[in-house]
């Protein structure tokens, strides 16, 4: 498994996922993935040789003193979770905060109990509660929150 930059190249197998994971809600678009990487956000992608198998992106809200900065996404493909890409992707992800002093900030669906699990052993904390948050499926959501590490 290799973690490297992801490409606009990669927008419609990141498409092509976001349907297989997120059928229920809104899931991200070939163009919304091109204008996050056109904007300059950070996104990591794990590629299993040629194919690619997960990406993740992050987002600063603010600038250093006190730098903020968001996971906007997080997805790996179904056939190959439980193998810890999506513990890799985010601590690529959270490397690139750290390099900032960010405190990062993320939502998960409240039923997601892996996710959710892996965040809180990645240091996170659920810090508030946002109700309908995922549309159109009208899912819960926590609000969880890592501080800098500086």
């Amino acid at each position: 498994m290799q973690i490297d930059l992801l490409r606009e190249s990669d927008a419609a197998r990141c498409a092509e996922l976001e349907r297989l994971l997120f059928p229920g809600d809104d899931p991200w678009s070939e163009r919304a993935f091109r204008e996050e990487l056109r904007a300059g956000h950070p996104y990591l992608a794990a590629r299993d040789g040629e194919l690619l198998v997960g990406y993740a992106g992050l987002g600063f809200v603010a600038g250093p003193p006190e730098a903020e900065a968001e996971i906007h996404t997080i997805g790996v493909d179904p056939a190959h979770q439980r193998r810890g890409i999506g513990r890799a992707l985010l601590r690529g992800l959270l490397t690139v905060a750290d390099e900032l002093g960010a405190t990062v900030f993320l939502e998960v669906r409240t039923d997601n109990e892996a996710a959710r699990t892996l965040y809180e052993a990645e240091g996170f904390a659920v810090v508030g509660l946002r109700k309908r948050y995922y549309q159109p499926s009208g899912a819960d959501a926590y609000t969880m929150r890592r501080g800098s590490s500086s």
